[in-house]
């Protein structure tokens, strides 16, 4: 995902982007240490995704933990 992608997002879409991105890095991070991840460079890519929807919501003033809890 692009940074420019990210800032196009509304409030609510980054927010769900987010809980999508942390899925994803979850399982990519529990299929590499079960020894089933073929594609080890999708776990990098999976992380800057994550970091750079973190620093949109960071620079918005976004409380991320708050909004992950209440949108469950």
């Amino acid at each position: 995902m692009k940074a420019s992608d990210v800032h196009a997002l509304s409030d609510q879409d980054l927010v769900e982007a987010l809980r999508d991105a942390r899925e994803n890095t979850f399982n990519l991070r529990f299929r590499h240490a079960t020894g089933e991840l073929e594609n080890t460079a999708g776990l990098g890519d999976s992380r800057r995704d994550l970091a750079r929807l973190l620093t949109v919501a960071r620079q918005r003033g976004i409380d991320v933990d708050k909004e992950l809890r209440t949108r469950k």
